[in-house]
């Protein structure tokens, strides 16, 4: 096992990981821009670096500081959490090529489940259905690109081959929007991504967002820890995540969890990887595969007690999964909601000092923040604030759980999405469970009317 650990990261996960690592018995290494040198995490850790002033350009994202403060610090290893390099091939490439361990696939496999194009393609191998669209990247012929399109059916939409969390995609309804949303969508692809490839697929017009949790050891042990439906989202991001799924044929359910087990194992996959699906009239869709730690993560480890941070630090030190597929057992539902900094309605982001704080307790209930009374939430990053996770015996308990707990917590000082929650917690729909990833734009959309 490592002895020290260089969390790459910052806020909730930072604290997340530590925490992870302090059970271990791992002492850990926090890097920090100016602007989180006050953080819980970093006054936690036992050595901490500065990397760089408040933009994420110029520390978070600064892979040369990173390695310096691995090496100045004799880490042995670097968690990268999620967002930043979490998944960046020439990060965990540089992170190895320096001596240290990368916890995580190998870059290889980030470059290649990173690009959309060639993760379908060799998931279509291993038996997992993907959505109809256009095999690899778009050609540049625009008489080609209508051709693909119509051979599809409308609507269509166009995706950037290294996108990923909701950017770099665009609905395309009618054929003469078709090659303006191309165009911009590459455009998008290239300055975000630095890739212009885009592909085309069939667009699901009410699909739910269903993933399922893989673990896999360098030994080719593979098995997975169920899924978890992500529906209720806003611009693809999402916004309340449970498991397990509510009104999946069981069936299928059971076929495509243990086939995404089996791709990592033909894959020869190394960590947690997540395979994210739309779910239609019981069809399962493969749309990607994230080779990282998911934000939503703790609703897995609520139903089966498996710490899934823990189990990414030993695969990554060479340990077998000693956790069999039968040894597995589901327990129970949980949901989380992820608590932003930010206009509840509007969306806008609500930085500022948090003037009191008290995050809620009771039975099932879990918080993941790093935020505290007096914290300022600085500007320059995402908008997360933590996560409230409720644990129940069934969906309807553990949805009363969590409602409690929002009515306890309290932040003020600047806005949060909590109101929203609280909404959503109450609307039938999301009572009786199965609504599609549109469904919360569409309820936000006829509240914007009605005002």
């Amino acid at each position: 096992m490592f002895e020290k650990i260089l969390i790459a990261n910052r806020g909730e996960v930072a604290l997340r990981i530590q925490r992870a690592c302090r059970e271990l018995g791992i002492k850990t290494v926090v890097v920090h821009s100016e602007a989180d040198r006050e953080a819980k995490y970093v006054k936690l850790a036992d050595e901490s670096v500065c990397i760089g002033p408040a933009p994420s350009s110029a520390s978070y994202l600064n892979v040369p500081a990173i390695i310096s403060a691995a090496e100045v610090t004799d880490a042995e290893a670097v968690h990268p959490g999620w967002g930043f390099l979490a998944e960046n091939a020439d990060f965990a490439e540089r992170v190895a090529q320096s001596g240290f361990v990368f916890i995580g696939p190998k870059a290889d496999t980030i470059r290649l489940l990173g690009d959309k194009v060639s993760a379908k393609a060799v998931m279509k191998k291993a038996g997992l259905p993907v959505v109809p669209g256009v095999e690899g990247p778009l050609p540049q012929e625009p008489n080609d690109i209508v051709k693909m399109a119509r051979s599809i059916g409308y609507p269509v939409i166009v995706k950037a081959a290294g996108g990923g969390g909701g950017r770099g995609m665009r609905v395309v309804h009618t054929e003469a929007a078709l090659l303006t949303a191309v165009q911009m969508t590459r455009a998008e692809a290239q300055a975000t991504f630095g890739n212009p490839v885009v592909y085309l697929e069939k667009y699901l017009e009410s699909p739910r967002h269903v993933e399922f949790q893989v673990l896999a050891d360098r030994f080719r042990n593979a098995i997975h820890l169920g899924d978890r439906d992500c529906s209720m989202q806003r611009r693809h991001q999402k916004v309340i995540e449970e498991a397990p799924a509510q009104q999946l044929h069981e069936r299928s359910r059971a076929r495509i969890a243990e086939r995404c087990a089996e791709a990592c194992h033909k894959l020869g996959y190394e960590g947690a990887a997540t395979f994210e699906f739309l779910y239609e009239n019981s069809e399962f869709y493969l749309i990607e595969i994230n080779t990282r730690l998911q934000v939503e993560h703790p609703v897995t480890e609520m139903i089966t007690g498996i710490d899934i941070v823990q189990q990414q630090i030993r695969i990554a030190a060479g340990e077998k999964l000693a956790i069999r597929q039968r040894d597995v057992q589901f327990r129970g539902h949980a949901i989380e909601c992820r608590v932003n900094a930010e206009d509840p309605y509007r969306f806008t982001p609500s930085p500022g000092r948090i003037t009191s704080f008290h995050m809620p307790g009771g039975p099932g209930i879990r918080v993941d923040s790093h935020a505290y009374n007096g914290y300022f939430v600085p500007p320059h990053y995402d908008s997360l604030l933590g996560k409230i996770i409720a644990y129940g015996d069934n969906r309807a308990q553990a949805i009363a759980r969590l409602g409690i707990a929002l009515s306890e917590t309290v932040i003020e000082g600047i806005k949060t999405n909590i109101p929203l929650h609280q909404e959503l917690l109450r609307d039938a729909a999301f009572l009786r469970g199965g609504t599609s990833i549109h469904y919360l734009e569409q309820r936000l959309a006829k509240l914007a009317r009605e005002e």
